[in-house]
């Protein structure tokens, strides 16, 4: 029997064994009988194939995968894509895609029958605790980490993606958001004096003004400081003439990587505790904790490398140093201004602010998501889990979720990125700490300070949104999680 060579190739499977001995010698003697064994298979076949003939719907006498995995959500159980294709894939020997009896009871002859949970779930626990380890007694790497490293595989496409194709508005929304001069706001003065037309015509000065002077001080790769995806083998051959390019590779991908990863473990982690196992049923709330704990342990991650972005991004003048030597200067006086503690500095306001923002992003993502589909599924009536988001659905479920976060973390980011560039050229004030950041914008800019650079913000966090979970959800899709 397949069941049988399996078992005796595992080294680890003396557990496994005696419940099958303890199963079958029902007389207690430590032998098994022949009659002891006749009797155990054909109880277990006759309940093998009632498992069988329940998940065959069509009544064809072979199994496909839709039936299969139709008849996991029927038990209540959520079991990835890609597990189930491996269950699948196991107990179909000659791969023609459909299981028959024969091979349905073969691989499945000797399951525990002392399962707690279902036929079915216990067939899935079967099967997940004989594929753990080869025929050689290695061990091999189990499903959870696999999904867990699937997750952190699309959570870093999508971001480095998302990233690149929007990294001038980014370069924009900084320079706005650092800038504390004040000028007279002449879109504002000719709309009180009745004058629409100039009013409209200059309401977009500040953000005109500062394309100019990004412009000037260094073309069209100035918008890309500190961001194209491919910059980083440019910093390391010293051919970059805005080195920052690279920490974007160092930091985007493994930044968005960790921020789903992490989501991802928590939602089986809240999942656990509100006592069923399974991370797509978790309450509205934990959705949203899972989000924030995910930006958060991100955020902290990567905070040293986003400060020094940023400071490189407004150490970047017309006429200064480039590339490699502006990276070295940038991250030398990073470290003069208070060593570790500078590439930290804003790190309290940087966490209460991402998770917020995360929680609002993810949490608000996955809720319109649901409500999508079971919208969807109800139109067309059928199963939710039949009800897949298109790429355009998904697209603007991602902007408006992320557009909603940012607005309203907004001046806790205009205060924190102010803190981490404090003293550099686009910057020259410094701050003793956030009261001190906080109450000299509002005295000298009110607080339409706190928002500044918000226009081009959401102008990136709308499309930038947009692609992160439209890759993930592709991502996740193609790698059957």
């Amino acid at each position: 029997m397949c069941s049988c060579i399996l078992l005796a190739a595992l080294k680890n499977a003396d557990e496994m064994l005696k419940d099958i001995i303890s199963a079958v010698d029902t007389s207690g003697d430590g032998k098994i009988q022949y009659e002891e064994f006749r009797v155990f298979v054909e109880a277990a076949e006759r309940q093998l194939l009632q498992l069988f003939r329940s998940i065959d719907r069509d009544k064809d006498g072979r199994l496909n995968k839709e039936e299969l995995q139709a008849a996991f959500r029927r038990a209540g159980l959520s079991v990835p894509k890609r597990r189930l294709s491996g269950f699948f894939d196991e107990i179909d020997l000659n791969h023609d895609g459909f299981i028959t009896f024969d091979e349905w009871r073969d691989f499945l002859l000797f399951m525990p029958t002392n399962h707690n949970g279902s036929p079915l779930e216990a067939a899935f626990s079967f099967y997940s605790s004989i594929v753990t380890v080869n025929p050689e007694g290695d061990s091999l790497v189990s499903d959870e980490t696999l999904e867990g490293l699937g997750y952190f595989l699309a959570g870093a496409v999508s971001g480095g993606v998302s990233r690149t194709a929007t990294a001038p508005l980014d370069r924009l929304k900084v320079y706005l958001l650092v800038n504390t001069k004040t000028s007279s706001n002449v879109a504002i003065a000719a709309a009180k004096q009745g004058r629409p037309l100039v009013a409209l015509r200059n309401a977009g000065g500040p953000i005109v003004d500062a394309i100019v002077s990004l412009w000037k001080a260094g073309g069209l790769r100035t918008f890309f400081a500190g961001k194209l995806l491919l910059g980083w083998s440019r910093v390391l051959s010293g051919t970059d003439s805005h080195a920052g390019n690279g920490l974007n590779v160092v930091k985007i991908m493994p930044e968005s990587a960790i921020r789903f990863g992490s989501y991802e473990a928590s939602k089986r982690f809240l999942a656990a505790y509100e006592g069923h196992n399974d991370p797509t049923q978790i309450s509205t709330v934990s959705k949203f904790i899972a989000g924030g704990i995910g930006g958060m342990t991100a955020q902290f991650c990567v905070y040293p490398i986003d400060t020094l972005k940023f400071r490189l991004q407004c150490e970047t003048v017309k006429g200064g140093p480039q590339g490699n030597a502006l990276l070295l200067r940038t991250a030398r006086k990073m470290w003069a201004d208070g060593g570790l503690r500078a590439a930290y500095r804003g790190l309290g306001l940087g966490l209460v602010g991402m998770f917020p923002y995360s929680a609002i992003d993810i949490g608000t993502f996955e809720l319109l998501k649901k409500s999508y589909t079971r919208a969807v599924a109800r139109y067309y009536g059928i199963h939710e889990d039949d009800a897949q988001l298109s790429n355009v659905a998904t697209a603007v479920l991602g902007a408006t979720s992320g557009a909603l976060g940012a607005t309203i973390v907004y001046p806790l980011n205009v205060l924190r990125t102010r803190l981490q560039t404090q003293g550099t050229a686009m910057h020259p004030p410094t701050y003793t700490g956030i009261v001190d950041v906080a109450t000299r914008t509002v005295r000298n800019e009110g607080v339409r300070g706190l928002y500044k650079g918000l226009t081009p913000n959401l102008l990136k966090v709308a499309p930038a949104l947009s692609i992160t979970w439209v890759c993930y959800e592709n991502m996740k899709s193609l790698l059957k999680l």
